[in-house]
């Protein structure tokens, strides 16, 4: 059998933004952890200040988007400007 070596796996986030408005150009913006699709000028530019201000609380925190929970990216993503309804859960707890 060949010799595995045994790699610590890491963990990766990205954060993937689709918009689905169009004004008949294609744009596609990318960085370290997220890529931007589609959208007109106006909407694309919009996800791309969302992302900036995302990593830059991520960097005033310390953090790398991998290392925080659920919960406290939902609570930057509220305080960039982003706003989404939490799903029911199935076993009824908030």
């Amino acid at each position: 059998m060949a010799n595995v070596s045994k790699k610590k796996a890491r963990r990766k986030a990205m954060m993937l933004g689709l918009a689905l408005d169009s004004d008949g150009h294609k744009r596609l913006t990318s960085g370290p952890n997220f890529v931007l699709l589609g959208g007109t000028e106006e909407s694309h530019e919009a996800m791309t200040e969302k992302v900036i201000k995302i990593n830059e609380k991520l960097a005033e925190a310390g953090k790398r988007l991998e290392h925080v929970s659920p919960e406290e990216s939902d609570d930057i993503a509220h305080s960039v400007g982003l706003r989404g309804e939490k799903p029911e859960r199935e076993d009824g707890k908030d």
